[in-house]
């Protein structure tokens, strides 16, 4: 026989058990979204984090998921976990969601989304992630490769709600087709955004190629140079002789530039330092000397 408190609430455990509730979880208990396109970097942002966690603990709850074989996937917090680890601490508060695959991707992607500052890459990749969650729920969004317009609103209703257009939606996911070396380079700012959609079109072997070249010679190419490679590329002529060739020909905008060995400076400088950076960094170093030296001139 039932027991009298079974029976009574039966009804009000179930409607229970579907509402989301904020617990408490080991960090060490999450496992990280897997291929989670958003970078968790250690940087400046992160020691702040991980001395305000420390002072207070995780505030804001993370959103994670159960998984089928125990445990916990991270789905929105990745960076609150990594500060809760950081800092020692093996409590953060989450909120528990039954969420299937797809329906985890599109709340992850939204939910980074809204950050401030996003990688080109890392749009890329969520955007494509994305798409293929909702193409898997029903809707066509067929982007990665065509260049026409997809019959698919999917993806102009995405671009509109991150502030893009539906053809520069196509335009991030063309990203995706680079190399590691050659996207690390349009993250870093040294390959611009259209040359380097235009480049996404080129065999990975002509990409290395490029890349090898752009690392020999020390440029990079210009809309019209990376159209010129795409269109040599998809004639089958696109050659290390033709790249090299290329990337040699003077830009039209381009000025008379003094080259210095990079040996010559790279001990002054920390590995991965933008050229910009480095560019800057010298100007004022000289224009410092030179003031210095005028200083000594008027005390002569």
């Amino acid at each position: 026989m039932t027991p009298l408190d079974d029976l009574f609430s039966t009804d009000e455990s179930r409607a229970e058990a579907q509402l989301e509730k904020v617990v408490t979880l080991n960090p060490a208990d999450i496992s990280d979204f897997p291929n989670h396109p958003f970078k968790v970097k250690q940087d400046e942002a992160m020691a702040e984090m991980v001395d305000s966690v420390k002072l207070y603990g995780v505030l804001a709850p993370a959103l994670v998921r159960p998984k089928a074989d125990g445990g916990y996937e991270m789905v929105a917090g990745h960076r609150r976990k990594c500060a809760a680890t950081l800092a020692g601490i093996t409590e953060m508060p989450c909120i528990v969601r039954n969420l299937t695959d797809d329906e985890a991707t599109i709340v992850m992607v939204d939910s980074n989304l809204q950050r401030e500052t996003i990688l080109p890459s890392e749009k890329a990749f969520a955007y494509k992630m994305k798409l293929e969650a909702m193409k898997r729920q029903g809707q066509r969004s067929d982007l990665t490769s065509s260049p026409l317009v997809s019959k698919s609103r999917s993806n102009e209703e995405l671009g509109q709600k991150n502030g893009d257009s539906r053809e520069q939606v196509r335009r991030f996911i063309r990203l995706t087709e680079l190399i590691p070396s050659v996207l690390d380079m349009v993250d870093s700012g040294k390959i611009a955004f259209r040359p380097a959609v235009e480049l996404s079109y080129l065999s990975k072997e002509q990409q290395q190629s490029l890349y090898d070249t752009m690392e020999c010679e020390d440029c990079t190419p210009s809309l019209a140079q990376a159209i010129k490679m795409k269109e040599f590329s998809r004639d089958g002529k696109l050659t290390e002789e033709v790249i090299l060739s290329i990337m040699q020909e003077e830009k039209p905008n381009q000025r008379e530039q003094f080259k210095m060995p990079k040996e010559r400076i790279s001990k002054y400088f920390a590995p991965g330092t933008p050229a910009q950076k480095i560019e800057d960094t010298i100007i004022k170093a000289l224009e410092l000397y030179r003031r210095r030296e005028r200083q000594r001139d008027m005390e002569r």
